[in-house]
Parts: structure tokens; C-alpha cells; sequence
């Protein structure tokens, strides 16, 4: 584990356990975290909670770009800062990740 200013890196699985596009699920400490990698290759973390009012799993979503697209609500949200996208509005939070080594980590 590295601790750095944006928290403690946790292994999270090789590389190649993230499917593109398709979001997996990782428990790191007590959370539960969606994990995404794009068709280019980066790896996005957040947490597994739809900011939507009745809720749901981020994980089930579909990656395009680096946008997640969730089936339940058809809402879009953006993976590099969280944002929900117009005309909707919402906040996922979202986890640093770095991959050394093929490995994936994530800080929290």
C-alpha cells in the first residue's frame, strides 16, 4: 500500500479482471465500489451508489467513452469527475486509481 495526498492504494485485481465497458464490483475497507475500464483502457472507480433518489447499482451500467450509461434510469454520467449529465442532475463520488505492474489500485 502507498499513501499519498489522495489517500491509502489498495489493490483492487490484475488488469485483466476489467472487462471493457462492462463495471464490476470491488470491496475495498467497508465500500463497495463500481469499477470500470473503457474501450482505451482507463480505469475509472466510484461508488457503487446511483445518486438517483430511489438508488441502485452503478456496477450494472454500460461504459461508452468515458461516460457510464445507467440501464435503470437512462441517466448519464460522466466518469472523469462524477457529474451527472443534463438534464438530470446528481454527484457520484469517485475514487483515484493507478495501475503498476498490471495491477489495479485504487486510493481511498
Amino acid at each position: 500500500m502507498t499513501t499519498k495526498q489522495t489517500g491509502t492504494y489498495f489493490p483492487a485485481g490484475a488488469i485483466d479482471e476489467f472487462l471493457p465497458r462492462i463495471g464490476r464490483v470491488v470491496e475495498i475497507e467497508d465500500l463497495q465500489l463500481a469499477v470500470f475500464r473503457a474501450s482505451d483502457g482507463t480505469i475509472f472507480a466510484a461508488d457503487n451508489h446511483n445518486p438517483h433518489p430511489k438508488g441502485g447499482p452503478l456496477a450494472e451500467g454500460i461504459v461508452s467513452g468515458h461516460y457510464l450509461y445507467d440501464p435503470l434510469y437512462d441517466w448519464k454520467i460522466d466518469l472523469t469527475t462524477g457529474q451527472v449529465q443534463a438534464p438530470d442532475n446528481g454527484q457520484v463520488k469517485m475514487y483515484p486509481v493507478k495501475v503498476e505492474n498490471d495491477q489495479v489500485w485504487i486510493a481511498i
